[in-house]
This record gives C-alpha cells, structure tokens and sequence, in this order.
C-alpha cells in the first residue's frame, strides 16, 4: 500500500496540470494574453538610438519643408524600434503530385530427357503409377507490382495584422513581432507574426507582404471551447506515441 501512493501522487499532479490548462475556460471565455509584457510593448516605451541630429535653427529657417515623419513630405514608412506597420498575409498555395509505377515479368524453364539412353523409361518402370521422367524439370514464375501516388494540397489565408519593430540590427534589418487575438463568443482566435525584413521592402502605405520576411514564423489558431473539443485528450495522445499498433 505504501508502494502506490508515490504512483497516486503522481497521477493526480498529472491529472491536475492537465486540467489546469483548460480550467482558464471552463464556464467563461478564454482570457487574453495579457500585454504589460509583449515585446511590442517594451519596444514602443525603450527610446531607441537616434537617427539623426535634429536640424538647428539656421537650417529650419531656411528651409520651407521639414524632413522629419511628421511632415507633408516625410517618409513614413517604419524604420526604427517602436515604428509599427502592417503586414500583409495573402497566403495561397496549391499542390499537386501523381506518380504512377508498373512492373511485370515472366519466365519459364523446361527440361525433357524422354531418350536419354534408355535410362527414363527404366526409373519410370520403378516409380509409382503417373511420374514419369518425360519431363524431368519443369519451372515457371511470374511476378507483377503497381503502385500509385497522388498529393494534393490546398491552402489559402488572407490576413491583415500590425505587426511591431523590435530591434534593429547591425546591418539595418528590422525585427519584428505582431499579435493579434479576437475573441468571438467562447473561442479566441490568435494570430502571430515574427521574422526580418529590410526597411527598403517596405511600401510606401507602410506595409509588407508576408513573402519579404526572412524566418517568418505565422501561426493562426485558437483557444476555448471548441477547440478543446478538437483536440484528443492527454491519455490519448500518449497511446497513441506508445502503442506499436
């Protein structure tokens, strides 16, 4: 009795830490993830470096247009930690794979010694009543394989998220990081953008699209009820990994 209350143990942490990750939603909905801590956030509130000196007074005076963000004719694309811009998911893929493979061969081999000598007729005279030597070997095999394959994928998102600079590297890369969760009902849906992109490919709307960022990392889903249903439970999963069959 002693021996199985560590593995009672156990088993109920595991069953609580299970349940802890949906009890977030058990009668309510899901909650957001909360934002104090993004790295949007710690990026839009550091002060960043400065790209330039600001102009002094001679040359505000002398010139009729300022070349700040700010301005008529600025540019007011991102560029520096804190900037934000929209990135553009429009994200269609279609493929298609069909292989097809045959194979077929055939053989025969036939050996007759009916006249060898007399000695055929002599062994049949002792062998039991239907065997006979006319044909003493005899051999034929055939062997046929097929096989087909075919892959077809579809997949398709149109997506519009803001999407945050969080650093800007050495060689003038920007890195940055979008989130983006909606919830409707008891589900919450949950979009994240992450990667690098060059300030040159951004647009003069201040966009990019999602094939200009370099380790894109987009992740679409969701959390809640239905989800949760989807999902096969723990003890599941488990077997499944485990079982060899």
């Amino acid at each position: 009795m002693t021996q199985l209350r560590p593995a009672r143990i156990l088993l109920a942490a595991l069953l609580l830490c299970t349940a802890c990750g949906r009890a977030n939603h058990i009668g309510k909905p899901p909650d957001f993830t909360p934002t104090a801590k993004a790295p949007e956030r710690v990026a839009m509130i550091s002060a960043g470096l400065p790209q330039a000196e600001p102009p002094g007074p001679e040359s505000r005076r002398a010139s009729l247009w300022s070349g700040g963000q700010n301005s008529l004719l600025g540019d007011r694309r991102a560029m520096k930690s804190g900037d934000i811009l929209t990135v553009v998911i429009d994200f269609k893929e279609q493929a298609k794979i069909s292989n097809s493979t045959a194979r077929s061969r055939s053989g025969s081999e036939s050996l007759a010694i009916p006249q060898l000598f007399g000695v055929p007729q002599r062994i049949n005279q002792g062998i039991t009543d239907g065997a006979s030597l006319d044909e003493a070997v005899s051999l034929d095999s055939s062997s046929q394989s097929k096989g087909d394959g075919s892959v077809r994928r579809s997949e398709e998102l149109t997506l519009r998220v803001a999407a945050t600079i969080t650093d800007v590297l050495p060689n003038g890369v920007l890195a940055i990081s979008g989130s983006q969760e909606v919830r409707v009902n008891f589900e919450l849906r949950e979009l994240l953008v992450t990667g690098f992109v060059r300030p040159e490919d951004i647009s003069r709307q201040n966009e990019i699209t999602y094939d200009k960022i370099a380790s894109a990392r987009i992740s679409y889903g969701g959390r809640g009820q239905i989800s949760d249903m989807q999902q096969p439970r723990v003890g599941q999963q488990v077997l499944d990994a485990v079982l060899p069959f």
